[in-house]
């Protein structure tokens, strides 16, 4: 009896699996499909990963209006107010799409390269034992590598200390970006979250050649 419960249990369980992938895969290959709409033609995008409200790129594209933003982030809610920011400012250039940064990079069409892109105030998850959930780490830097051209920037900005060491050791071990500390920040605008920060750090970080 005991071996039939274990049985149907670990059924169940492989059944939850499998359904919970085949829902995960249906969700990539619709933003795929998605982006394959939206970018058409070669483009260079300015991109903000993890948008929130969508305060700061909101301003900086009124402020940069030549340049299609792209702002990601997981919470609908945000990216509702973000698009309710463009719609009343009259952004034509300026978008906002719910999506996980890792699948939005590999869905992007081959045709599309990154410009700049903003990562400010990630989760610092200050605890050692979940440091492996800081968002900014290798697979991220190699896959905005392989969508970014040379000379491309990389904005990263955080209010934690530990989180800002963490982020200059991980660019350092990445031979496709450098740090550039003394390049200057492209573009200042309050935000949501900025605005609850005593102080920051920011490393501006360049895509390097031949790489």
């Amino acid at each position: 009896m005991a071996q039939e419960e274990s049985r149907v249990t670990t059924g169940i369980v492989s059944d939850a699996r499998a359904a919970h992938e085949a829902m995960c895969q249906a969700t990539r290959d619709a933003l795929t499909r998605r982006l394959a709409e939206l970018f058409p033609e070669p483009v260079e995008m300015t991109l903000e990963i993890g948008c929130g409200h969508g305060h700061y790129l909101a301003a900086y594209s009124q402020a940069h209006p030549d340049e299609l933003c792209v702002g990601i982030d997981l919470v609908s809610k945000r990216v509702k107010k973000g698009e309710s920011k463009r719609d009343k400012r009259g952004l034509e250039r300026l978008m906002f799409l719910k999506a996980e940064a890792l699948e939005f990079l590999d869905a992007l069409p081959v045709h599309v390269s990154l410009k700049r892109v903003f990562v400010l105030f990630p989760d610092p998850w200050p605890k050692k034992r979940h440091w492996k959930n800081r968002f900014v780490q290798q697979p991220l830097l190699d896959k905005l590598a392989a969508r970014a051209q040379p000379g491309a920037m990389l904005y990263l900005r955080t209010d934690h200390a530990g989180y800002f060491d963490w982020m200059k050791e991980q660019v350092a071990v990445n031979p496709k970006w450098a740090a550039r500390a003394e390049a200057p920040w492209p573009f200042e605008a309050p935000s949501f979250f900025q605005n609850l920060m005593d102080s920051w750090q920011s490393l501006p970080v360049e895509r390097v050649a031949g790489k």
